[in-house]
């Protein structure tokens, strides 16, 4: 996965009469390139909120994209979005959290009331995008995405939208990854390539190495991989 970032310095809770626990804030900012070297073009979540209003249900709402690597539990929900839209600006979300008399929910509201869980982040695969041909431009301009959560998160990858570490979900899927391998390698050498680049994704979750770093140590490592495997 990738990240977009929207800091909850963009997140205000409600106040007055509206109900506890209900906050608003930005998923995306529109064209702040991210740590990552991605820029979200305004447009790029029209198509996709259409879709999510055809099925009157929108994104899910979790904490640190469920998790990833973390148990079962991560993946439950920790409130859910009332309303997203494109404005000027970028991907304006309004939401609420579950469970605040909770142990789980209580800390989660504590910690964004603080500013210390200070995120949101978008997770999505990109259907529509281009590639920049230049080092001064973008690595990809996103023009078109599937969204399919907005979570909570602690760090963001874009500066100006402040949300966390975890944008695109098209940038590693493990069982297309490894159906791809099976073409070419037999069932178990596959899950053992897969399990090489999820190990790396780890460490950059952990933020102990920058995206470019990891994509081409997991690239070169899974390449090597491969040619033993096969010549085993």
């Amino acid at each position: 996965m990738d990240h977009l970032a929207a800091g909850l310095i963009d997140v205000k809770f409600a106040s007055g009469g509206a109900k506890e626990g209900t906050f608003s804030g930005y998923g995306s900012i529109f064209g702040n390139i991210d740590s990552h070297g991605d820029v979200v073009q305004k447009g790029a979540f029209t198509r996709t909120l259409r879709e999510w209003e055809g099925k009157s249900k929108l994104p899910k709402m979790l904490l640190q994209h469920g998790g990833f690597y973390g148990p079962v539990d991560d993946m439950l929900p920790i409130g859910k979005w009332t309303s997203m839209e494109e404005n000027s600006k970028g991907l304006k979300v309004e939401g609420e959290l579950f469970g605040l008399n909770t142990d789980r929910g209580g800390l989660i509201y504590e910690g964004m009331k603080s500013g210390e869980l200070d995120g949101l982040s978008i997770g999505y695969r990109a259907k529509k995008y281009t590639l920049g041909t230049k080092p001064t431009e973008p690595y990809r301009t996103l023009e078109d995405v599937d969204l399919l959560e907005v979570s909570v998160v602690l760090w963001g990858s874009n500066d100006k939208a402040l949300v966390s570490q975890v944008k695109a979900l098209d940038l590693f899927n493990p069982r297309e990854l490894e159906r791809d391998l099976k073409s070419i390698l037999s069932g178990a050498d596959a899950v053992k390539a897969v399990a090489i680049v999820k190990k790396h994704l780890q460490r950059e979750v952990e933020g102990h190495t920058t995206s470019s770093s990891r994509d081409e140590e997991a690239a070169m490592e899974l390449l090597e991989a491969v040619k033993a495997l096969r010549v085993a």
